[in-house]
C-alpha cells in the first residue's frame, strides 16, 4: 500500500503552492498530483509553469503526474489541457474525456481521475484499451461495488494491468458547475470574478439548517462539509487490492496527515485517530455504504 498526494484544489498564492511541495517533496508519499482540477480562470500558475515545476519535483525520483481540469467551458481551456497532455515526459490524470482523447491519440499511458465516471469494469477495460494504467475510485462508490469492480477486472484479464487509487482524506469534490458559487456568495458577477475563491483556502464552509456541516463551496466545485477519512479501513483496502491512498491537501497540518498515514500502514502506529488536525468533522460513510456524512469508523485490526 502506497501513499499519494492529490492535486492541491484550492486557490493558493503561487508562493504558498510552491513552498507547500518544497516541504512535502520528502515526505512518504510516493506519487504527487499538481495542477489546476478545478477552474481555468485560476492562473496563479500557468499550465506552462505547471510542467516546469512538475519536472523540477520529478527529479526526486517521486513519480508526478500533471492533473488536468474536471470541467472544460471553453476552447482556451482546452488548449490549457492539450498543453499538459503533450508535455512530452510526465503522466497525465485526465479529469474528463477530452484529456482521455488526447492521451489517446498520441497513444501514452495516463490515469483516470475521480472525476470521470467509472462504475464497472467494463468501462474500466474500455480506458484501460485507451492507455488507462490507473484508475481513481469515484468517491461516492464504496467498498463492497468496488470489490465487485475488481472481481470483474479480474475476470476480463485486466486486474494485473491498472493500478487502483482510493480518495482516502480531505474535503470530497462532489460535483462541477458553470456556475461560481463563491463569486455568488460575495455578490459578484464571475467574468469580474476577482479571484475571490483565494480568500477562503480551504472553500467555504455551507451548514445545514441543524448546524451540521453539509457542503463546502470551492469557487464551481462543491466538496463535501466533512472531511473523509479511510486510514482505519487501510486493512481492508489492502485485502481488496487498492494500491494507493490519496490524501487530499489542506492548508494545515497535512504533513501530520502524511506521517500518521504511514506510520500506521507501515504498522509503526495503531493510531488512527486524526481528530487534532481536522477542520471539520470526519467522515467515511461512502466508502461503508451509508449516507457520505456518517462517520462510523472503527479502528481496524490486522
Amino acid at each position: 500500500m502506497r501513499l499519494s498526494l492529490g492535486p492541491i484544489l484550492y486557490l493558493w498564492p503561487r508562493k504558498t503552492v510552491e513552498d507547500f511541495y518544497q516541504q512535502h517533496i520528502n515526505s512518504a508519499v510516493d506519487v504527487i498530483y499538481l495542477g489546476e482540477t478545478v477552474c481555468a480562470k485560476r492562473r496563479n500558475l500557468k499550465p506552462a509553469e505547471w510542467i516546469e515545476l512538475a519536472k523540477e519535483l520529478a527529479k526526486s525520483g517521486k513519480q508526478i503526474v500533471l492533473s488536468t481540469l474536471a470541467l472544460i467551458e471553453a476552447g482556451s481551456d482546452l488548449s490549457s489541457v492539450r498543453q499538459l497532455c503533450n508535455n512530452g515526459e510526465l503522466l497525465v490524470e485526465a479529469n474528463e474525456m477530452g484529456a482521455v482523447q488526447l492521451m489517446a491519440d498520441q497513444k501514452l499511458p495516463f490515469v483516470a481521475g475521480p472525476s470521470l465516471n467509472i462504475y464497472n469494469a467494463y468501462t474500466l477495460k474500455q480506458l484501460h484499451n485507451q492507455g488507462l494504467m490507473r484508475w481513481v475510485m469515484p468517491v461516492e462508490l464504496n467498498a463492497e461495488t468496488l470489490a465487485d469492480i475488481l472481481r470483474d477486472a479480474e475476470a476480463l484479464g485486466i486486474r494485473d494491468q491498472i493500478e487502483t487509487e482510493v480518495f482516502s482524506y480531505g474535503r470530497m469534490p462532489l460535483a462541477y458547475s458553470a456556475r461560481c458559487f463563491t463569486t455568488r456568495y460575495r455578490n459578484i458577477s464571475k467574468d469580474n470574478c476577482q479571484f475571490v475563491c483565494q480568500d477562503y483556502p480551504e472553500g467555504l464552509p455551507m451548514d445545514s439548517q441543524e448546524g451540521e456541516a453539509f457542503f463546502n463551496i470551492n469557487g464551481i466545485q462543491t466538496q463535501s462539509g466533512r472531511i473523509q477519512h479511510l486510514l482505519p479501513h487501510w486493512h481492508q483496502m489492502q485485502e481488496l487490492g487498492v494500491d494507493l491512498m490519496r490524501i487530499s491537501p489542506q492548508p494545515q497540518h497535512t504533513g501530520e496527515i502524511i506521517k500518521r498515514y504511514d506510520d500506521v500502514i507501515k504498522s509503526e502506529s495503531q493510531d488512527t485517530d486524526i481528530q487534532q488536525y481536522l477542520s471539520a468533522p470526519a467522515c467515511d460513510g461512502y466508502w461503508r455504504g451509508q449516507s457520505g456524512m456518517d462517520f462510523i469508523a472503527t479502528s481496524e485490526q490486522p
